[in-house]
């Protein structure tokens, strides 16, 4: 076979292996939301400990992943891609028996170590067997993760209405069974060539000339992280405390969030196509007013507001990891930890904030304020290299 063609070639069975394990994990760290109001209950929470249950599941779950990824393009082993879902499946379930708030902690925050192992080795795999279609795979993948937590919050807000906390336990059985299956589907990694780096020589390799570019981009995607993980974690109490049942607070969250993977497809179609910035501008614009609508909006008619505010935060988040790799092609992982890890742990982080300016202001009032920020973020879009991103050819 021509070496050009092979190179152009989509492997699409490890990446849809690649994009299974990603939905198997984040499928059972998705539980976690919506069952915000359950805890709020049975451990009479206040606002700010939400919200450091929130920062903490992202600080643990992302930002550790620079460093995770760092010794990704060191080791070539399965133990990050399947050890990590293996460690958030078993943990999550461990939730119900929690019989204190420093047991949902504990286990919470070993199920976002799990987490954070995964993500930027399986990231990085994508670019070394999506060919020329680059983009697609990885909103493909990415839709992996968003579908997950997507239908997951639809899932546990069921199981738990039925049967209670007590039945989370179980839940770990499927996801154990299909981890085995998944060991011989998924490849090891191939490795970056920064084996002989140190981590912060590893960081001048992969960055090089191109921190500015990627920096500017890095935080677009904490302001929409920022935005779119406070809206996740104190609309389903807001939600609970205005009448909803936890069937409507988890159909709310999964609306939000597979509506995103459907635009996040959409987008990395779209920037093969059209570029990067016109769909940032689209999104951020609109993103504000639907944001407005999903608090607005009553009754039923919610479902409609969380539609389209998740569809539009959504539909940027594959973009920012599709351009990182672009600019900086050599230490894929690495790249990917920034992107995926590192933007939406700081992005996180900041819900504890939120949460006692809610207790403060009211959770309404602050969410308010927190939808203007995709607007005012146009100004930084303006600045991304777009022709230096559509020239820019990927190395595999």
């Amino acid at each position: 076979m021509n070496p050009m063609s092979e190179q152009n070639r989509t492997d699409v069975k490890i990446i849809f292996a690649l994009t299974l394990t990603h939905f198997a994990g984040d499928f059972y760290v998705s539980f976690i939301n919506p069952l915000l109001p359950v805890f709020v209950d049975r451990f009479a929470l206040s606002l700010a400990q939400v919200g450091l249950i929130a920062g903490m599941m992202r600080m643990l779950a992302f930002i550790v992943q620079p460093g995770v990824g760092y010794f990704a393009d060191r080791y070539r082993s399965r133990i990050f891609i399947l050890g990590g879902p293996l460690l958030s499946i078993v943990f999550i379930a461990l939730v119900g028996w929690a019989h204190s708030f420093w047991d949902l902690l504990l286990f919470i925050a070993v199920a976002s170590i799990g987490s954070s192992m995964f993500h930027p080795s399986m990231a990085g795999m994508i670019a070394n067997y999506a060919g020329r279609h680059f983009g697609l795979s990885v909103s493909i993948f990415n839709m992996g993760g968003t579908l997950a937590f997507g239908v997951g919050p639809l899932f546990i807000a069921w199981l738990v209405s039925r049967w209670g906390l007590e039945a989370l336990p179980w839940t770990a059985i499927p996801g154990i069974v299909l981890m085995i299956l998944l060991f011989k589907m998924t490849p090891l990694p191939l490795g970056e060539g920064l084996r002989g780096q140190g981590f912060f020589g590893a960081i001048r390799e992969a960055f090089g000339k191109v921190w500015k570019p990627v920096l500017l981009i890095w935080v677009v995607m904490v302001l929409r992280t920022f935005v779119t993980q406070s809206f996740m974690t104190f609309a389903p109490i807001l939600y609970a405390r205005e009448g909803h049942s936890l069937i409507s607070i988890g159909l709310v969250i999964s609306l939000f969030t597979v509506a995103g993977a459907v635009s996040g497809l959409l987008s990395g179609h779209l920037s093969d196509r059209i570029g990067y910035k016109p769909i940032f501008y689209v999104s951020f614009i609109l993103a504000t007013p639907c944001l407005f609508l999903m608090l607005l909006l009553r009754g039923e008619w919610v479902y409609l507001g969380a539609t389209l505010a998740g569809f539009l935060m959504f539909a940027t988040m594959p973009l920012g990891l599709v351009m990182a790799q672009k600019l900086a092609p050599h230490g894929k992982s690495m790249v990917s930890s920034l992107m995926m890890g590192l933007a939406q742990g700081v992005g996180g982080m900041m819900t504890p904030l939120v949460g006692s300016m809610a207790d403060l202001y009211t959770i309404r009032a602050v969410l308010y304020v927190l939808a203007l920020v995709p607007l005012l973020s146009i100004g930084l879009v303006w600045f991304f290299p777009e022709k230096r991103l559509r020239d820019q050819p990927l190395v595999g």
